[in-house]
Protein backbone atom coordinates (compact mmCIF):
# COMPACT_ATOMS: atom_id res chain seq x y z
CA UNK A 1 0.00 0.00 0.00
CA UNK A 2 1.51 3.21 -0.76
CA UNK A 3 1.93 6.03 1.66
CA UNK A 4 0.53 9.02 0.18
CA UNK A 5 2.86 10.75 2.15
CA UNK A 6 1.22 13.67 3.87
CA UNK A 7 1.07 14.58 7.49
CA UNK A 8 -0.97 17.45 7.19
CA UNK A 9 -3.86 18.01 10.41
CA UNK A 10 -6.79 14.93 9.34
CA UNK A 11 -9.63 15.80 11.69
CA UNK A 12 -12.09 13.34 13.51
CA UNK A 13 -15.17 14.61 11.55
CA UNK A 14 -15.83 17.60 9.09
CA UNK A 15 -19.35 18.56 9.51
CA UNK A 16 -21.45 18.74 6.56
CA UNK A 17 -21.86 22.35 5.29
CA UNK A 18 -24.07 23.97 2.56
CA UNK A 19 -22.82 26.02 -0.21
CA UNK A 20 -23.52 29.86 0.83
CA UNK A 21 -25.47 30.44 -2.02
CA UNK A 22 -28.40 27.97 -0.84
CA UNK A 23 -28.82 29.72 2.45
CA UNK A 24 -28.78 33.25 1.32
CA UNK A 25 -33.01 32.84 -0.16
CA UNK A 26 -33.91 31.88 3.75
CA UNK A 27 -31.71 34.36 5.74
CA UNK A 28 -33.14 37.02 2.67
CA UNK A 29 -37.31 35.59 3.65
CA UNK A 30 -36.10 35.99 7.34
CA UNK A 31 -34.92 39.52 7.41
CA UNK A 32 -37.96 40.16 5.06
CA UNK A 33 -40.26 38.77 7.33
CA UNK A 34 -38.51 39.40 10.49
CA UNK A 35 -39.86 36.32 12.14
CA UNK A 36 -36.63 34.29 13.51
CA UNK A 37 -37.96 31.96 16.30
CA UNK A 38 -41.22 30.77 17.90
CA UNK A 39 -42.43 28.28 15.51
CA UNK A 40 -41.79 30.48 11.80
CA UNK A 41 -42.83 28.82 8.18
CA UNK A 42 -39.11 27.72 8.14
CA UNK A 43 -39.64 25.56 10.69
CA UNK A 44 -42.40 24.23 9.65
CA UNK A 45 -41.31 23.07 6.36
CA UNK A 46 -38.51 21.42 8.14
CA UNK A 47 -40.54 19.07 10.59
CA UNK A 48 -43.22 18.35 7.61
CA UNK A 49 -40.17 17.69 5.32
CA UNK A 50 -38.38 15.52 8.17
CA UNK A 51 -41.67 13.29 8.13
CA UNK A 52 -41.44 13.00 4.89
CA UNK A 53 -37.92 11.83 4.66
CA UNK A 54 -37.89 9.72 8.12
CA UNK A 55 -41.26 8.13 7.70
CA UNK A 56 -42.94 9.39 10.84
CA UNK A 57 -46.06 10.98 12.23
CA UNK A 58 -44.93 13.47 14.33
CA UNK A 59 -41.72 14.76 15.16
CA UNK A 60 -41.28 18.10 17.33
CA UNK A 61 -37.84 20.28 16.91
CA UNK A 62 -35.49 21.52 19.64
CA UNK A 63 -33.06 23.66 20.14
CA UNK A 64 -30.34 20.24 21.01
CA UNK A 65 -30.45 17.03 21.24
CA UNK A 66 -29.91 16.92 24.71
CA UNK A 67 -33.13 19.69 25.46
CA UNK A 68 -34.85 16.65 23.22
CA UNK A 69 -34.18 13.98 25.54
CA UNK A 70 -34.72 15.79 28.48
CA UNK A 71 -38.00 17.12 27.68
CA UNK A 72 -39.08 12.89 26.22
CA UNK A 73 -38.24 12.29 30.19
CA UNK A 74 -40.16 15.01 31.43
CA UNK A 75 -43.46 14.90 29.32
CA UNK A 76 -43.65 11.47 30.59
CA UNK A 77 -44.23 12.28 34.28
CA UNK A 78 -43.20 9.99 36.52
CA UNK A 79 -40.55 9.19 39.05
CA UNK A 80 -38.32 6.43 39.86
CA UNK A 81 -35.69 4.58 37.93
CA UNK A 82 -34.34 4.69 34.25
CA UNK A 83 -32.39 1.74 33.25
CA UNK A 84 -29.48 2.53 30.52
CA UNK A 85 -26.49 2.02 29.61
CA UNK A 86 -23.22 3.25 30.25
CA UNK A 87 -21.96 3.14 27.08
CA UNK A 88 -22.79 6.40 26.06
CA UNK A 89 -22.69 10.19 25.81
CA UNK A 90 -22.84 12.01 29.45
CA UNK A 91 -25.84 13.79 27.38
CA UNK A 92 -27.83 10.72 28.47
CA UNK A 93 -27.30 10.68 32.05
CA UNK A 94 -27.59 14.36 32.30
CA UNK A 95 -31.19 14.22 31.22
CA UNK A 96 -31.88 11.42 33.29
CA UNK A 97 -30.57 13.57 36.61
CA UNK A 98 -32.14 16.62 35.10
CA UNK A 99 -35.59 14.85 35.82
CA UNK A 100 -34.95 14.21 39.16
CA UNK A 101 -34.79 10.04 38.10
CA UNK A 102 -32.01 7.60 39.46
CA UNK A 103 -30.24 6.05 36.56
CA UNK A 104 -29.70 1.67 36.83
CA UNK A 105 -26.25 0.90 34.26
CA UNK A 106 -26.38 -2.53 32.36
CA UNK A 107 -24.32 -4.04 30.24
CA UNK A 108 -24.37 -4.06 26.86
CA UNK A 109 -23.70 -6.46 23.96
CA UNK A 110 -20.11 -6.87 22.65
CA UNK A 111 -21.65 -6.68 18.70
CA UNK A 112 -23.40 -3.75 18.25
CA UNK A 113 -22.48 -1.72 21.70
CA UNK A 114 -26.33 -1.57 22.72
CA UNK A 115 -27.91 -2.51 26.04
CA UNK A 116 -28.07 -6.19 27.05
CA UNK A 117 -32.39 -6.90 27.25
CA UNK A 118 -31.61 -9.95 29.54
CA UNK A 119 -29.27 -7.33 31.80
CA UNK A 120 -32.13 -4.92 31.56
CA UNK A 121 -35.01 -7.42 32.67
CA UNK A 122 -32.63 -8.50 35.62
CA UNK A 123 -32.40 -5.31 36.97
CA UNK A 124 -36.04 -4.30 37.11
CA UNK A 125 -37.32 -3.94 40.46
CA UNK A 126 -40.99 -1.57 42.14
CA UNK A 127 -38.78 1.28 41.18
CA UNK A 128 -37.92 0.96 37.74
CA UNK A 129 -40.34 3.09 35.54
CA UNK A 130 -38.27 3.51 32.12
CA UNK A 131 -36.02 1.84 29.81
CA UNK A 132 -33.71 4.33 28.08
CA UNK A 133 -31.60 2.27 25.39
CA UNK A 134 -29.07 3.91 22.68
CA UNK A 135 -29.13 3.07 19.20
CA UNK A 136 -25.21 3.29 19.66
CA UNK A 137 -23.00 4.49 16.37
CA UNK A 138 -26.31 4.32 14.95
CA UNK A 139 -26.80 0.68 15.10
CA UNK A 140 -30.19 -0.54 16.64
CA UNK A 141 -30.64 -2.03 19.72
CA UNK A 142 -32.77 -5.35 19.97
CA UNK A 143 -36.11 -3.50 19.90
CA UNK A 144 -38.39 -6.32 19.79
CA UNK A 145 -36.97 -7.52 22.82
CA UNK A 146 -36.86 -4.26 24.61
CA UNK A 147 -40.67 -3.75 23.23
CA UNK A 148 -41.57 -7.40 24.90
CA UNK A 149 -40.47 -6.77 28.15
CA UNK A 150 -41.64 -2.94 28.54
CA UNK A 151 -45.06 -4.41 27.98
CA UNK A 152 -44.46 -7.26 30.80
CA UNK A 153 -43.68 -5.25 33.19
CA UNK A 154 -45.96 -1.81 32.04
CA UNK A 155 -42.39 0.42 31.79
CA UNK A 156 -42.26 3.18 29.39
CA UNK A 157 -39.26 3.10 26.48
CA UNK A 158 -37.50 6.72 25.45
CA UNK A 159 -34.78 5.68 22.68
CA UNK A 160 -31.72 7.95 22.13
CA UNK A 161 -31.11 7.90 19.00
CA UNK A 162 -28.82 10.50 18.34
CA UNK A 163 -26.70 8.74 16.20
CA UNK A 164 -29.54 7.02 13.89
CA UNK A 165 -30.70 9.79 11.17
CA UNK A 166 -32.70 7.92 8.47
CA UNK A 167 -31.73 4.25 9.68
CA UNK A 168 -33.94 1.74 9.67
CA UNK A 169 -34.62 -2.14 10.98
CA UNK A 170 -36.32 -4.03 8.50
CA UNK A 171 -37.95 -1.60 6.33
CA UNK A 172 -38.91 0.44 9.54
CA UNK A 173 -37.78 3.98 10.85
CA UNK A 174 -35.70 3.06 14.14
CA UNK A 175 -37.29 5.83 15.84
CA UNK A 176 -40.51 4.11 15.35
CA UNK A 177 -40.45 1.84 18.18
CA UNK A 178 -41.06 2.72 21.52
CA UNK A 179 -43.02 5.31 22.89
CA UNK A 180 -40.52 8.11 22.38
CA UNK A 181 -37.59 8.51 20.18
CA UNK A 182 -34.47 11.38 20.50
CA UNK A 183 -32.62 12.42 17.36
CA UNK A 184 -29.71 14.37 18.09
CA UNK A 185 -28.93 17.33 14.84
CA UNK A 186 -25.58 18.61 16.53
CA UNK A 187 -22.63 19.52 13.64
CA UNK A 188 -21.19 16.14 14.64
CA UNK A 189 -24.33 14.08 13.18
CA UNK A 190 -24.82 12.60 9.64
CA UNK A 191 -27.52 15.65 9.41
CA UNK A 192 -27.29 18.79 10.94
CA UNK A 193 -28.96 22.22 11.71
CA UNK A 194 -25.33 23.22 13.46
CA UNK A 195 -26.86 22.57 16.64
CA UNK A 196 -30.66 20.90 17.08
CA UNK A 197 -32.74 17.72 17.74
CA UNK A 198 -36.44 16.40 17.67
CA UNK A 199 -38.61 14.31 19.28
CA UNK A 200 -40.22 11.95 16.93
CA UNK A 201 -43.98 10.29 18.61
CA UNK A 202 -46.86 8.27 17.18
CA UNK A 203 -49.63 10.36 19.29
CA UNK A 204 -50.52 14.10 17.94
CA UNK A 205 -51.67 14.99 21.51
CA UNK A 206 -48.23 13.97 23.14
CA UNK A 207 -46.77 16.42 20.06
CA UNK A 208 -49.49 19.62 21.52
CA UNK A 209 -47.61 18.89 24.80
CA UNK A 210 -43.85 18.11 23.81
CA UNK A 211 -44.61 22.03 21.78
CA UNK A 212 -46.13 23.96 25.08
CA UNK A 213 -43.27 22.24 27.43
CA UNK A 214 -40.18 23.36 25.09
CA UNK A 215 -42.23 27.16 24.91
CA UNK A 216 -41.60 27.22 27.80
CA UNK A 217 -44.91 25.40 29.01
CA UNK A 218 -47.37 28.33 27.93
CA UNK A 219 -50.74 27.12 27.12
CA UNK A 220 -52.63 28.86 24.60
CA UNK A 221 -55.05 31.24 27.71
CA UNK A 222 -51.63 32.46 28.74
CA UNK A 223 -51.73 30.17 31.85
CA UNK A 224 -48.44 28.12 32.20
CA UNK A 225 -48.16 24.10 32.69
CA UNK A 226 -45.98 24.82 35.81
CA UNK A 227 -42.79 23.07 34.14
CA UNK A 228 -41.11 23.46 30.81
CA UNK A 229 -38.08 25.31 29.60
CA UNK A 230 -37.14 27.56 26.22
CA UNK A 231 -35.71 24.77 23.92
CA UNK A 232 -37.37 25.91 20.52
CA UNK A 233 -34.96 25.91 17.20
CA UNK A 234 -34.72 29.23 15.46
CA UNK A 235 -35.39 29.71 11.51
CA UNK A 236 -31.84 29.79 10.55
CA UNK A 237 -31.50 26.71 12.37
CA UNK A 238 -34.31 25.34 10.04
CA UNK A 239 -33.09 27.02 6.96
CA UNK A 240 -29.91 24.94 7.41
CA UNK A 241 -31.74 21.96 8.07
CA UNK A 242 -33.75 22.24 5.48
CA UNK A 243 -30.68 22.63 2.58
CA UNK A 244 -28.98 19.94 4.31
CA UNK A 245 -31.74 17.80 3.60
CA UNK A 246 -31.84 18.21 0.14
CA UNK A 247 -27.87 16.79 0.25
CA UNK A 248 -28.66 14.08 2.90
CA UNK A 249 -28.90 11.33 0.03
CA UNK A 250 -25.55 11.81 -1.39
CA UNK A 251 -23.63 12.80 2.08
CA UNK A 252 -24.65 9.15 3.37
CA UNK A 253 -23.97 7.42 0.14
CA UNK A 254 -20.38 9.17 0.28
CA UNK A 255 -20.18 7.61 3.89
CA UNK A 256 -21.10 4.71 3.16
CA UNK A 257 -18.38 4.28 0.27
CA UNK A 258 -15.75 5.18 2.67
CA UNK A 259 -16.57 2.75 5.38
CA UNK A 260 -16.78 0.12 2.27
CA UNK A 261 -12.80 1.65 1.96
CA UNK A 262 -12.09 1.25 5.71
CA UNK A 263 -13.28 -2.46 5.76
CA UNK A 264 -11.77 -3.19 2.75
CA UNK A 265 -7.96 -2.36 3.52
CA UNK A 266 -8.24 -3.50 7.03
CA UNK A 267 -9.73 -6.77 6.19
CA UNK A 268 -6.61 -8.61 6.81
CA UNK A 269 -5.19 -7.07 9.90
CA UNK A 270 -4.73 -9.38 12.67
CA UNK A 271 -6.04 -7.78 16.13
CA UNK A 272 -8.84 -5.53 14.74
CA UNK A 273 -12.36 -6.26 15.32
CA UNK A 274 -14.12 -3.88 12.20
CA UNK A 275 -17.71 -3.33 12.56
CA UNK A 276 -20.56 -5.47 12.80
CA UNK A 277 -23.41 -5.10 10.56
CA UNK A 278 -26.65 -6.29 11.05
CA UNK A 279 -28.29 -7.30 7.16
CA UNK A 280 -31.50 -5.85 7.88
CA UNK A 281 -30.67 -2.62 8.80
CA UNK A 282 -30.33 0.46 6.72
CA UNK A 283 -27.53 2.40 7.82
CA UNK A 284 -25.98 5.75 8.04
CA UNK A 285 -22.48 5.18 8.53
CA UNK A 286 -22.24 7.92 11.15
CA UNK A 287 -19.14 6.42 12.90
CA UNK A 288 -16.29 3.79 11.83
CA UNK A 289 -15.82 1.84 15.47
CA UNK A 290 -12.70 -0.55 15.99
CA UNK A 291 -11.90 -3.02 18.30
CA UNK A 292 -8.08 -3.09 18.92
CA UNK A 293 -7.83 -6.91 20.25
CA UNK A 294 -4.43 -6.06 22.48
CA UNK A 295 -2.48 -9.40 22.61
CA UNK A 296 -2.93 -10.03 19.05
CA UNK A 297 -2.47 -6.14 17.83
CA UNK A 298 0.79 -6.08 20.53
CA UNK A 299 -0.14 -2.43 21.61
CA UNK A 300 -3.04 -0.99 23.27
CA UNK A 301 -5.72 0.75 22.32
CA UNK A 302 -4.40 3.81 23.60
CA UNK A 303 -0.68 3.81 22.20
CA UNK A 304 -2.35 3.36 18.81
CA UNK A 305 -4.10 6.63 19.37
CA UNK A 306 -0.92 8.30 20.60
CA UNK A 307 0.92 6.65 17.50
CA UNK A 308 -2.02 8.57 15.54
CA UNK A 309 -1.53 11.75 17.25
CA UNK A 310 2.01 12.05 16.51
CA UNK A 311 0.87 11.64 12.85
CA UNK A 312 -1.55 14.21 13.16
CA UNK A 313 -4.47 12.30 12.49
CA UNK A 314 -7.22 12.38 15.18
CA UNK A 315 -8.87 9.63 16.37
CA UNK A 316 -11.10 9.03 19.40
CA UNK A 317 -11.59 6.59 22.07
CA UNK A 318 -15.47 6.70 22.16
CA UNK A 319 -16.91 6.47 24.54
CA UNK A 320 -14.55 6.43 27.02
CA UNK A 321 -14.55 6.73 30.07
CA UNK A 322 -17.71 5.45 30.38
CA UNK A 323 -20.80 7.64 31.53
CA UNK A 324 -20.54 6.03 34.84
CA UNK A 325 -17.15 7.59 35.58
CA UNK A 326 -18.68 11.48 35.01
CA UNK A 327 -21.16 11.21 38.01
CA UNK A 328 -21.02 10.74 41.76
CA UNK A 329 -21.79 7.08 42.41
CA UNK A 330 -24.47 7.74 44.99
CA UNK A 331 -26.66 9.16 42.21
CA UNK A 332 -27.05 5.90 40.04
CA UNK A 333 -27.25 2.21 40.82
CA UNK A 334 -24.89 0.42 38.34
CA UNK A 335 -24.83 -3.67 37.62
CA UNK A 336 -22.00 -5.90 36.21
CA UNK A 337 -21.06 -4.19 33.15
CA UNK A 338 -18.08 -5.97 32.68
CA UNK A 339 -18.69 -6.05 28.68
CA UNK A 340 -19.02 -2.36 28.46
CA UNK A 341 -15.77 -1.84 30.78
CA UNK A 342 -14.26 -3.92 28.38
CA UNK A 343 -15.30 -2.01 24.77
CA UNK A 344 -14.84 1.25 26.27
CA UNK A 345 -10.64 0.36 27.27
CA UNK A 346 -10.56 -1.00 23.48
CA UNK A 347 -12.48 1.05 21.28
CA UNK A 348 -11.50 3.34 18.79
CA UNK A 349 -13.19 5.35 16.06
CA UNK A 350 -11.23 6.63 13.33
CA UNK A 351 -11.29 9.72 11.05
CA UNK A 352 -14.91 9.77 9.04
CA UNK A 353 -16.71 12.17 7.24
CA UNK A 354 -18.75 12.54 4.04
CA UNK A 355 -16.02 14.10 2.03
CA UNK A 356 -13.17 12.14 3.52
CA UNK A 357 -10.85 11.21 0.29
CA UNK A 358 -9.36 7.45 -0.04
CA UNK A 359 -6.01 9.19 0.07
CA UNK A 360 -6.85 10.65 3.62
CA UNK A 361 -7.77 6.82 4.49
CA UNK A 362 -4.80 5.20 3.39
CA UNK A 363 -2.80 7.05 5.21
CA UNK A 364 -4.91 6.19 8.26
CA UNK A 365 -4.83 2.52 7.17
CA UNK A 366 -1.10 2.83 6.78
CA UNK A 367 -0.13 3.93 9.99
CA UNK A 368 -2.56 1.56 11.75
CA UNK A 369 -0.73 -1.62 9.34
CA UNK A 370 2.68 -0.37 10.05
CA UNK A 371 2.12 -0.67 13.41
CA UNK A 372 0.52 -3.93 13.14
CA UNK A 373 4.03 -5.44 11.44
CA UNK A 374 6.24 -3.56 13.50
Amino acid sequence: MNNPGRNSELRFMKPFVPQPVEIFPYLEKISKSRWITNGGTIQDKLEEALCEYLGVKHICLFSSGTTALMMALRVLNIRGEVITTPFTSIATVQAILWNNLKPVFVDINETGFNIDPVKVETAITPETKVVLPVHVFGNPCDVNSIDILAKKHNLKIVYDAAHCFGVEFENTPVYSFGDLSVLSFHATKVFNTIEGGAIICNDPEMKKLIEMYKNPGLIKNGNTLGYGFNAKMNEVQAAFGLVNLSHIDSVIGMRKNAVKKYKELLADVEGLILPYENDFVKYNYSYFPVIIVPDIFNLSRDEVLSHLKRKNITAKKYFHPLATGYFASDDFRVEDIAVAKKVSENIICLPLFHDISDDEIFRVVNEIVCLNRD
